[in-house]
């Protein structure tokens, strides 16, 4: 079943159960490209957007006390996820989200006029006049962008975030005590502690969480209120500073009206900047993963310092490998931020004249990237770390057998003579301890003195 809309441009056969209109239903038609949806954390951004310019519209006399209603109730369903099946349309299509913006007025608008008429109102909504009222998809959809990034960061991320630092602050807590070697460039270094290895972990996440929400502040600025070019056209002067105001106390994020819609409308430098914390992160996730893979490996052929869970089978032809398939997942999404982060770094370097037409691309590949990596930590978290092990007799060995313990002799007895003592142990496959009695550089009890390990770390 099928019904007839009509835009401009002319009449449209819609199928009869959805709410979209005719430039819905053209976009879908013109742009059947790829299988990439618009995210739906930007259409309820969306639905936010235009829920608070009904009731700003309606403080400032511009609409009906009916119409606000209906409006406020259609979105007040959309948010409720009732209504997802009929936002279809892929990101590929214009480049200011345009049908996207009028798909969104669509819905609220036949599912307002649905509302009206069943309260046998004469009232009817229209989605231009009415749920686009004092705005352009030109500064709705970035307002969009920076809503539904801040909120996905602020909601999602982070708190995986903080979760998955507690737990490896556990970590570092539990084993702050249990000595080990370091290693540089791949080979042995001094000694630490596992617990002061894990500290570096810690305060990587610790960091990135600052950096973060830092750029979260930045994505308080909204577009709204600039209308089509940033000058506001068609809108009242206030109207961007009161729906900022009514998004914020909706929301609970303080979002303000931008202090200059020419660079919220061309510029997406905001969003970059966050996606560069969002990469710091990946960047820091990748290291740590790395790090947890390769001291598990083995068990016994690799570093095999640490034990990870066995979660599943880890061969179709092995039998009883452990494969460290967490570590794995983590590193593949960090190499998916790196390219979101440079997807989104050129996109947004093509502000031409007063509009960026890579809005699309730009906030798909943001909350992409902010899902991507929420899972991924919270999964990591809760398969990995929180069931991460020392293997106590493995690290122990490593110590014993480091040539690397020399260099508590340096003070003593020098640079070079240590070096000799080293290499030694290392041609003849002796210990250290039994290389630097040979040599006759220090005497049995001055060894035991000075490579004390405990005071190496």
């Amino acid at each position: 079943m099928e019904r007839i809309e009509r835009d401009t441009i002319g009449e449209v056969r819609v199928p009869a159960d959805k709410l979209w209109g005719a430039q819905t239903q053209r976009s879908k038609e013109n742009f059947q490209i790829g299988i990439e949806r618009m995210p739906v954390e930007l259409i309820y951004a969306f639905v936010q957007i235009k829920k608070a310019a009904a009731t700003v519209n309606r403080k400032l006399g511009k609409l009906s006390e009916e119409k606000r209603n209906a409006i406020s109730q259609a979105c007040h369903e959309i948010l409720s996820g009732k209504y997802n099946e009929h936002f279809p349309l892929v990101v590929w299509q214009t480049g200011s989200g345009t049908q996207s913006n009028m798909n969104v007025n669509e819905v609220i608008t036949n599912r307002g006029n649905q509302i009206l008429a069943e309260k046998n109102s004469t009232e009817r909504i229209h989605p231009n006049d009415d749920v686009n009222m004092s705005q352009s998809s030109n500064d709705t959809f970035p307002t969009a962008m920076h809503i539904a990034g801040a909120r996905e960061l602020s909601e999602k991320l982070v708190p995986a975030l903080q979760q998955l630092k507690e737990s490896i602050k556990q970590k570092e807590e539990k084993y702050k005590n249990l000595v080990k070697i370091g290693r540089t460039h791949l080979q042995d270094a001094t000694p630490l502690t596992l617990g002061q290895e894990i500290s570096g972990w810690r305060m990587m996440l610790d960091r990135t969480e600052l950096m973060i929400k830092q750029a979260c502040q930045y994505l308080n600025n909204l577009a709204i209120g600039g209308t089509a070019v940033g000058t506001g056209i068609n809108a009242d002067p206030i109207f961007g500073d009161q729906v900022a105001e009514e998004l914020a106390k909706e929301i609970g994020i303080p979002f303000r009206s931008s202090s200059n819609k020419f660079h919220a409308l061309t510029s997406h430098d905001e969003l970059v900047y966050a996606h560069g914390a969002l990469k710091a992160l990946a960047a820091d996730l990748m290291k740590i993963a790395n790090d947890v893979r390769f001291l598990a490996s083995g068990p016994r052929s690799g570093i095999g310092e640490l034990t990870i869970p066995a979660n599943e089978p880890g061969s179709s032809i092995m039998p009883g490998k452990v494969n460290p398939t967490q570590s794995e997942a983590l590193t593949m999404i960090c190499t998916q931020i790196f390219g979101n982060d440079a997807t989104i770094g050129f996109a947004a370097s093509q502000g031409n004249f007063e509009l960026n037409v890579f809005k699309p691309v730009i906030i798909y590949n943001f909350l992409q990237s902010i899902r991507l990596l929420t899972d991924g930590m919270n999964s990591f978290n809760e398969n990995c770390i929180k069931g991460l092990e020392a293997n106590k007799d493995v690290i122990k060995k490593h110590v014993e057998n480091s040539l690397m313990l020399v260099t508590a002799l340096n003070p003593h007895i020098g640079y070079e003579k240590a070096a000799k003592i080293a290499k030694l142990a290392f041609q003849q496959n002796i210990t250290l301890k039994l290389a630097a009695l040979q040599t006759g550089y220090l005497t049995e009890a001055e060894y035991e003195e000075w490579v004390n390990i405990d005071s190496m770390v």
